[in-house]
């Protein structure tokens, strides 16, 4: 076991160390897409809370984005028989964050891509954050990782994820990514304090792969997941549909936040939210994907609000901030949502080492309203809320201006008194999720 570590130890070094060496050349700006730099920004007025002035309601059934929902999926059996024949090399077998990707490319959900990003077109998104030929708006790359020196260009491969083969991919391009680079472009930095760049620099393979999918199956989870175009049946066509994004369990804070989103001066009276978390791999310390499923379900459950709908998103995180937000938002876009909740600081994460945030807290809701416009997708800036001893939940703003008394639990403490068995106080956690985490512990 010693011995495995200080070899584990010594590859981390190494992959640091190139990093660190092809990172060097790099100018230390954060630049996200199209040479736009980003800096922390200043806290905005009323709470870091600000709404489109004199724009309401979309009316829902958003149009997809680039314009088509994609669907790659073949569901005749002989099609399926021939797609599988095109293959020439032994079937590639998946990792759980790859046949996430997978999904979301065969169902539709990251339109208009109609399969893993070739190396042009990996490429431009990170330079551009934009797809090449459409310059359709694009956040992050989305790509195929292996290390067969068999997969190249002209090959069809069958990818099958534990004993079921999901699609096949006809492979137009292979090709080694200077990781550096993409770590630099995709998440603003280089550091392996980053979790986006541990995933890409010791989870993934040294050659990407990219080229058109077709779908044959969708994995067996235990979360059910709706394809975007079932969900957008599900949801009102007549109603905005406000999406709200979250990767952890949904305590009393989050509740208050798309609740009151419902309120906010964007978005028409009588409206839902979607509640669409995601259940796929996280950063490594995060709770399980399946446990959080369960908090999920009872939480619906107990809620049994009709503003309220619930769905669940097989995608993987990366935690890169703002170049996040934009992704999650075109997402939500593919699956019939008109607005989206932004959170302070989303899909962010901090230093293993120092515990600092890399990014500021309005970085993401600035990326996000720049590029509202273009999304067709208004943006629902979350509120700064706390709970008080003399109103309970409310505003930051208000609290400051009536000298109301804040109570607080922090994250860790909470942890602590989950393993212990002690009381968690109601207006923190609902007891239905708090009696789930308790098992899991």
């Amino acid at each position: 076991f010693e011995a495995r570590l200080v070899s584990v130890m010594l590859v981390r070094r190494t992959v640091a160390l190139q990093l660190h060496k092809a990172a060097a050349a790099i100018p230390k700006a954060q630049v996200f897409s199209g040479g736009a730099t980003l800096t922390a920004s200043v806290p905005r007025s009323v709470g870091g809370n600000t709404f489109p002035v004199g724009v309401r309601g979309m009316a829902a059934s958003a149009k997809p984005h680039g314009g088509k929902l994609v669907n790659l999926m073949v569901t005749d059996p002989k099609e399926k028989e021939a797609a599988l024949k095109k293959c020439n090399v032994p079937e590639m077998v998946l990792s759980e964050r790859q046949a996430c990707d997978v999904e979301l490319l065969t169902t539709g959900a990251f339109s208009p891509l109609d399969g893993f990003m070739n190396e042009d077109n990996w490429s431009h998104c990170l330079n551009e954050m934009r797809l090449l030929g459409s310059n359709v708006l694009f956040g992050l790359p989305v790509v195929l990782d292996t290390d067969r020196e068999d997969l190249v260009a002209g090959k069809t491969v069958a990818l099958k994820f534990q004993d079921q083969v999901l699609a096949t991919l006809e492979i137009q391009s292979a090709w080694k990514p200077d990781k550096a680079e993409e770590c630099h472009k995709s998440y603003g930095f280089t550091t392996l304090e980053h979790p986006g760049v541990r995933m890409i620099a010791m989870e993934r393979k040294h050659i990407y792969i990219g080229g058109k999918l077709t779908g044959l199956g969708t994995p067996k989870r235990v979360y059910p997941v709706l394809p975007p175009a079932e969900l957008r049946e599900s949801l009102p066509s007549t109603k905005d549909v406000v999406a709200f994004q979250c990767r952890n369990p949904i305590h009393r804070a989050h509740y208050e936040l798309f609740i009151r989103a419902l309120d906010a001066p964007n978005v028409e009276k009588g409206s839902v939210v979607l509640v669409h978390p995601t259940c796929g791999p996280t950063q490594e310390d995060d709770i399980d994907g399946v446990t959080r499923f369960k908090t999920y379900e009872v939480l619906k459950s107990e809620l049994k609000d009709p503003r309220v709908h619930w769905a669940y998103l097989p995608y993987s995180m990366h935690m890169a901030g703002p170049r996040e937000a934009i992704q999650h938002m075109l997402i939500r876009k593919n699956y019939g949502c008109t607005h989206f909740i932004v959170g302070r600081d989303m899909a962010g994460c901090k230093s293993s080492m120092s515990g600092k945030d890399f990014y500021g807290q309005y970085d993401a809701q600035d990326m996000a309203k720049k590029h509202s416009k273009e999304l067709d997708m208004q943006v629902v800036p979350s509120l700064d809320i706390l709970y008080t001893q003399e109103m309970g939940y409310t505003t930051v703003d208000v609290a400051n201006e009536k000298g109301l008394k804040p109570v607080k639990l922090s994250g860790t403490e909470f942890r602590r008194k989950l393993r212990a068995g002690e009381e968690i106080p109601e207006w923190f956690a609902f007891k239905s999720v708090v009696e789930v985490l308790r098992k899991s512990v």
